[in-house]
């Protein structure tokens, strides 16, 4: 499928869904409503393993949603572009594929947010990273008021909602916002060679992995539990289990 404001590309496993709305990726009807749609044509294609969210522009991961937009919604429009910002949301936490973030430029509102519900976030040295909605007297729409409480802890995620500031990438990894900071223009070759190792690993276990954190973390210890025994039960069933378990006990490397 082809997309106005989203590009989509697929390499050796690798699914990429790059932000492509110049100049600077901000976000408005039509952006957002692209998402869903792009994100499943790539989840729902056998030949990816791995998705990545990206950018098509060097200098801009994404600057948030397009205030134009903002500047005479109603507060029944914005129910509107919440639920269709959730239903991405949804659909990212529900993958069965690893997703990985690939952070370059400016990375601000909405765009960063849409990162939180990756499993692995890369970001160029020179990055800029923040969640400033409480400059316009707004809050994160795209999840992140969860997502950060659970990444970051709720006083840590409380202050940077609160302060709202632009923050490096050096800092944004000492917060927990970022996992690996790599140098400028390494970013997305970092993030395709770290994808290729998971592309060479059993689906089914991976899925049970990210399911499994993912749902779990939301939940009780005890309910987390009851989750982790149901992939572990799903897992056993697998092909990939069995064969794993053999090239083990033969002291050879499974394929």
């Amino acid at each position: 499928m082809d997309f106005q404001f989203l590009r989509l590309t697929v390499a050796e496993g690798i699914g990429w869904l790059d932000y492509n709305r110049a100049p600077v990726n901000a976000f408005h009807w039509e952006m957002v409503g692209e998402l869903s749609p792009a994100f499943d044509a790539l989840h729902d294609d056998p030949a990816v393993r791995v998705i990545v969210i990206g950018s098509a522009l060097p200098r801009y991961f994404s600057t948030g949603a397009d205030l134009n937009v903002f500047a005479a919604i109603t507060p029944s429009r914005m129910h509107e572009w919440v639920g269709i910002c959730h239903a991405f949301v949804r659909r990212l936490r529900a993958s069965d594929k690893p997703l990985l973030a690939a952070i370059e430029g400016t990375a601000v509102g909405g765009g960063l947010e849409m990162t939180l519900h990756c499993d692995l976030r890369f970001a160029a040295s020179d990055a800029r990273l923040g969640q400033p909605e409480i400059a316009i007297g707004m809050i994160p729409p795209v999840g992140a008021t969860q997502a950060l409480a659970r990444l970051l802890g709720r006083p840590a995620a409380i202050r940077f909602l609160y302060e709202g500031e632009i923050i490096g990438a050096e800092a944004a990894r000492a917060l927990g916002l970022v996992d690996e900071v790599v140098p400028p223009g390494e970013v997305r070759a970092r993030v395709a060679a770290y994808a290729a190792g998971l592309v060479g690993k059993p689906a089914p276990a991976l899925a049970a992995i990210r399911r499994a954190v993912t749902e779990g973390g939301g939940t009780g210890f005890e309910a987390g539990l009851e989750i982790e025994r149901d992939w572990a039960t799903r897992l056993a069933g697998t092909e990939e289990f069995r064969a794993g378990v053999r090239a083990f006990l033969e002291k050879r490397k499974s394929r």
